[in-house]
Order: structure tokens, then C-alpha cells, then sequence
């Protein structure tokens, strides 16, 4: 009887010295090296002059060229032109468009401007799990439908539209931008 209890013991503690847990462990692999600097652009990004800032009279233009868009796909929007420190040029708010959208559309604008890039940059950055973003500027708005407008290669203002999704809102601002070149 003894000899059974002792094989089954020692069977037993064989089976627990040989187990994972009791064995020794590969040193882990060395972790991956960290990529190189490579990727750092020669040139700046979004390096776009500033020009003269936009008028009313080319504002207008830009307004209706925007509206133009909004109204022949039956979308109502909020439209502001802002000059290239992202003040306020010209606003309008379409019959029935949504009353919150109108400092939206500002907020498009003025991010447009004063960071020469489409405000959609911004909502691609944060989309893809970045909201450091969000810490630049306590008035960026990151959302498609500010565009920046550009004549003779310098920034003269920006266009931001809200009131529905943002693609609508940049397909309308986008019409308003095409009008200066």
C-alpha cells in the first residue's frame, strides 16, 4: 500500500515540476525597434501664404456660389465667409436651416483659416484616435465643411457650412471655394 502512495505522490510531483508554471521560462524577445525618423516631410505642410484678406464684394461671391449649391440640392445650411484671421466677413443663416449650426459653420470657417487647411484634417486626426488635437485651439472645430480660400496661390479667407452631415456641408463649401482661384 505504501509503494502506491508513494508512486502516486512522486507521479503527482512530477507532473507539478513539469507543469508551465514550475518550468523555466524563455527569456521574451527583445521588443521591436521603434521605427526610424524617416516620414518627416522636406517641406512644411499646408504652407499657403497669406494674401490680402477677402472683401465683402468676393465674400459675397463665395456666399453665393455656396447657397447656389445648398439650394439646388434642397439642403439648408448656415454659410460664413471669414477673412484670414477668421473673422467674420459674411454670415447667412437659409429659411429653416438648423438654428446650433450657425456658430458651427463659423467655427469651420475660422479653423479653416487660421490653420490653411480643410477643417475635415482636423476630424480625420481626431477619427483615428488622436485627441491631442483637440488641446491646439480652444475654437478649432474639428468637422468637414471648412474650406480655405485660396486666389493666386495665398490665402485670402476661409468658407465654413453647416446644417447637415459634413460631407454636405463641404459639398456646399466646396462650391463656394471653386469660385476663387
Amino acid at each position: 500500500m505504501r509503494s502506491i502512495v508513494s508512486m502516486t505522490l512522486a507521479a503527482c510531483a512530477m507532473a507539478v515540476l513539469s507543469s508551465p508554471t514550475f518550468a523555466q521560462t524563455p527569456t521574451p524577445a527583445a521588443p521591436p525597434a521603434p521605427p526610424s525618423a524617416g516620414g518627416t516631410p522636406d517641406a512644411m505642410p499646408f504652407d499657403i501664404p497669406y494674401g490680402q484678406s477677402i472683401g465683402l464684394e468676393r465674400a459675397k461671391q463665395v456666399m453665393a456660389a455656396a447657397e447656389a449649391e445648398a439650394k439646388r440640392r434642397n439642403w439648408k445650411m448656415n454659410i460664413a465667409v471669414v477673412d484670414t484671421n477668421g473673422e467674420l466677413v459674411q454670415f447667412e443663416r437659409m429659411e429653416g436651416a438648423q438654428i446650433a449650426s450657425g456658430t458651427i459653420s463659423i467655427g469651420k470657417a475660422r479653423t479653416s483659416a487660421r490653420f490653411r487647411r480643410e477643417s475635415r484634417v482636423f476630424y480625420n486626426v481626431y477619427e483615428s484616435g488622436h485627441p491631442y488635437i483637440s488641446t491646439l485651439d480652444p475654437t478649432l472645430t474639428a468637422s468637414p465643411g471648412g474650406f480655405p480660400l485660396v486666389e493666386g496661390g495665398k490665402l485670402i479667407g476661409a468658407v465654413g457650412c453647416s446644417g447637415g452631415t459634413g460631407d454636405q456641408d463641404a459639398a456646399v463649401c466646396k462650391a463656394g471655394a471653386e469660385v476663387v482661384k
